[in-house]
């Protein structure tokens, strides 16, 4: 397919846009300001991928007329051919980034991002993993530069979670860490088993772009809000005023604690904004069901809320069972190096969008 065509569109969207930013007056409306900065970045950034992919391709067709004037087996034809392998690899790559650009961004995407894991089957086993995730997406977020914020949390009696809940804050949390909503499964050998066994568990991991308040229409007679003392570690002062804040949302029977900071009115916002997140997954949902017949019966179940990785440890490996990639670095991976998982995922996703668009 040829890219030219939608390269030359970015290229004129991004001079328009640069023009616009320009002019003082258009830091009039701060939102729409801050809407065309963040399109000016996506637009430089793809113009930048469609130069190299356009620089790729005429060194790709160079080194091929290369090749057909040198005799064969010669050390020009060899150089030649193994410059052809590394550019083809490099086209279909920025081909794919330049793709990505076609297609509408999710406007989600760039959203700040909270994320609930849950101890699943396995009970004190189970917690443990819990606290292994959350110190493996805190571990990322730093390298990534994001910042990670505790919103509640329900320790287990080994140091593991039942539960915990945070935010992450920062440049396209939501793009790359939606890809790990989902059951986790883990297999390994407790720490308090005595005959050495392997036990499977399992946590579960649900991600949520943050909602904002035109997504969803929260009014206060809905509510339900009560406060009461604070319980586990956090200080002095902790457990002796009523900072924790549970909402219950009436009319979806959603229930929100948050318990974290010593500030009742934080706690009862960021409850808030909890609760507006889940409200929004859940719209999304119901949308989405529209549609689920008629995706079935097309592709099949494809669950991919079940099971989506599995983590084994005594084979050092981590499979993510929902593009079959299994990676031989767990102890690295389960660290915060993530990437490796996602940007096959993000690469998968861009490929499925781009073939039902037919891009």
């Amino acid at each position: 397919m040829d890219l030219r065509p939608h390269i030359e569109k970015f290229s004129r969207r991004f001079a328009e846009i640069e023009a616009v930013l320009s002019d003082p007056k258009a830091f009039d409306n701060p939102q729409r300001a801050q809407d065309l900065a963040r399109e000016y970045a996506r637009l430089k950034d793809l113009i930048a991928y469609g130069t190299a992919y356009l620089k790729t391709v005429q060194d790709l067709e160079e080194n091929r007329a290369l090749l057909r004037t040198e005799p064969a087996g010669s050390e020009m034809a060899i150089l030649a051919q193994e410059e052809i392998g590394r550019l083809e690899t490099e086209e279909k790559r920025l081909a794919l980034e330049v793709q990505r650009g076609v297609l509408p961004p999710d406007p989600t995407d760039s959203r700040n991002t909270i994320v609930e894991i849950r101890a699943g089957a396995g009970g004190s086993e189970s917690a443990l993993f819990a606290a292994d995730l959350y110190r493996m997406y805190t571990r990322y977020a730093e390298g990534r530069g994001w910042k990670v914020e505790t919103m509640d949390s329900s320790p287990s009696d080994l140091g593991g979670f039942k539960e915990i809940i945070f935010g992450v804050t920062g440049v396209d949390v939501y793009k790359r860490l939606k890809y790990e909503s989902g059951v986790h499964r883990v297999q390994r050998v407790p720490a308090t088993e005595a005959q050495g066994r392997i036990h499977t568990s399992t946590v579960t991991v649900a991600v949520l772009p943050e909602a904002q308040e035109v997504d969803i229409e929260i009014r206060p007679e809905d509510l339900d809000i009560s406060v009461c003392r604070a319980s586990g570690p956090g200080g002095q002062g902790v457990n002796t005023t009523d900072s924790a804040v549970q909402i219950v949302h009436k009319p979806s029977g959603l229930m929100v604690r948050c318990a974290d900071q010593r500030s009742q009115q934080k706690n009862k916002a960021r409850a808030l904004t909890v609760l507006r997140s889940r409200l929004l997954e859940q719209k999304v949902a119901e949308e989405n069901a529209k549609y689920a017949a008629q995706r079935k019966a097309q592709v099949g179940t494809g669950e991919r809320n079940e099971r989506i990785r599995t983590y084994n440890f005594p084979q050092n490996r981590v499979t993510d069972h929902r593009i079959e990639l299994t990676l031989y670095n767990l102890p690295t991976f389960i660290d915060g190096s993530i990437d490796s998982m996602i940007e096959p995922l993000m690469t998968n996703d861009l490929e499925e969008k781009l073939a039902a668009v037919k891009v």
